[in-house]
């Protein structure tokens, strides 16, 4: 069922000119916004341990349902919007960024695993890399579904 918002692509589909994966339930569940992934994030997060992948999915199938899973907090320096799930598993730490920014959408802007040589402080590459992303997201938004419906 489509509400007419949102084009329905396939189950899984590869946008090869922006890097972006869009996956979707074979059946629509009523007020679940779409998922779209970022560059290699879809790919980086299936390398994560299977207790992290659940976890880091569950919170995002909570963002997707519009709700905030309790271990998601705001990512610094992108302003609100912008979000980042921890979990910690066997004395590594693993992250992924998303945004709800814009209206009826999410995207997995990066998913790593933090190795910054400086204690609790995230690699600078980590986060240089969620900035171009959130563009390419906004842009991929504003393409599918105009400029002004965030």
């Amino acid at each position: 069922m489509n509400s007419g918002i949102f084009p329905v692509p396939k189950l899984f589909d590869l946008y090869p000119r922006s890097g972006i994966f869009y996956m979707a339930r074979a059946k629509h569940v009523p007020g679940e916004k779409p998922l779209f992934w970022i560059g290699s994030t879809k790919r980086d997060l299936l390398r994560f341990p299977e207790a992290v992948k659940d976890e880091i999915g569950v919170a995002l199938s909570v963002a997707q349902f519009g709700g905030k899973h309790p271990k998601a907090k705001p990512w610094k320096g992108e302003g609100p919007g912008v979000l980042e799930v921890v979990e910690d598993y066997r004395g590594d730490t693993y992250r992924a960024v998303y945004t709800v920014r814009f209206g009826g959408v999410v995207y997995v802007l990066h998913a790593f695993q933090k190795k910054s040589p400086k204690g609790i402080k995230t690699a600078q590459a980590d986060v240089e890399l969620v900035r171009p992303r959130l563009k390419v997201a906004q842009e991929d938004y504003e393409t599918r579904y105009g400029k002004h419906q965030k």
